[in-house]
Parts: C-alpha cells; sequence; structure tokens
C-alpha cells in the first residue's frame, strides 16, 4: 500500500531532489577542494607608511600635538621572529599629560603585506643604526579639521 506524500509520488520526489542534491554536492566538493588559495605576501614594500604611522600616532600619543623632533626612516627590511619584515623607525619628543615633554621616544613600526601591523616601543638596539630623516608631517600634526 501506497502512502500519501505531501510532494506527489515518491518518484516525482526523487525527480526534484536528485538535481537539488547533486547541485549541493558540486557546491560542497568545491568548498574542500585541495586547491589552495595563493597566500598574501607578507614582503610587500609600504607605499603609505607615514600616513598610517600618523594616524596611529594620533590615536596612540596623550596629546599628539606640538611633536618635538620627529624623525622616520625609510621602510627596510629587517629579521623578524621568524622571517624578515619591514620596518620603520620613528624617533619623537611628544607631551605627557601635563603638557611636559617626556623626551626622546624610539618606536619601531612593522608591517605586514605592506600595511602597519604593530607600533612597539623599540628595544635599544632595533633602531641604533637607524638612518633618521626629519619627519615634519608629525610635528604638525593637529586634531582640528583646521591648523594653522
Amino acid at each position: 500500500m501506497m502512502r500519501w506524500h505531501p510532494m506527489g509520488s515518491n518518484t516525482a520526489s526523487l525527480r526534484l531532489v536528485a538535481p537539488i542534491g547533486l547541485a549541493l554536492g558540486v557546491a560542497l566538493a568545491a568548498c574542500s577542494s585541495d586547491g589552495k588559495k595563493a597566500e598574501e605576501n607578507p614582503n610587500i614594500l609600504p607605499t603609505n607608511y607615514k600616513q598610517e604611522i600618523l594616524d596611529t600616532m594620533t590615536r596612540m600619543l596623550i596629546d599628539p600635538t606640538n611633536v618635538r623632533e620627529a624623525f622616520i626612516t625609510e621602510p627596510a627590511l629587517a629579521p623578524g621572529s621568524r622571517d624578515q619584515r619591514y620596518t620603520v623607525c620613528v624617533r619623537y619628543n611628544a607631551r605627557d599629560v601635563n603638557r611636559r615633554y617626556m623626551g626622546s621616544t624610539d618606536r619601531i613600526g612593522y608591517f605586514y603585506a605592506g600595511h602597519l601591523n604593530q607600533l612597539v616601543e623599540a628595544d635599544k638596539g632595533q633602531c641604533a643604526k637607524a638612518a633618521y630623516k626629519p619627519f615634519p608631517e608629525l610635528e604638525k600634526l593637529c586634531l582640528a579639521k583646521k591648523c594653522d
């Protein structure tokens, strides 16, 4: 005895489900294929490094205005923990919460795939031999939309 099925006969149901199942199987097979996605190149030369440093410094410094003695290096490949990465050294004298200058600080920026990944305080030797150039953009940094 045949039972009633909302999709009609069992044969008709199979005709509808089979193409859907086949399409789903093909889609799942494509997702689990062994074809590897091309990995991102971690060592792309940073082109917008100064602006990325400025954006980060604006958020990081207690008082990002009136920074003195600002210097920066060109991006250079430096050894990292396992691989070489582009780095940039930044030296500056910023103010504290009481608006007093704190003295010279060195930071090192690490780049991954052409973009700033970290900007941390440099150890004594990390930027010791750096070839610094003036970084007037950091000295002119202000928080207002229009600066003098």
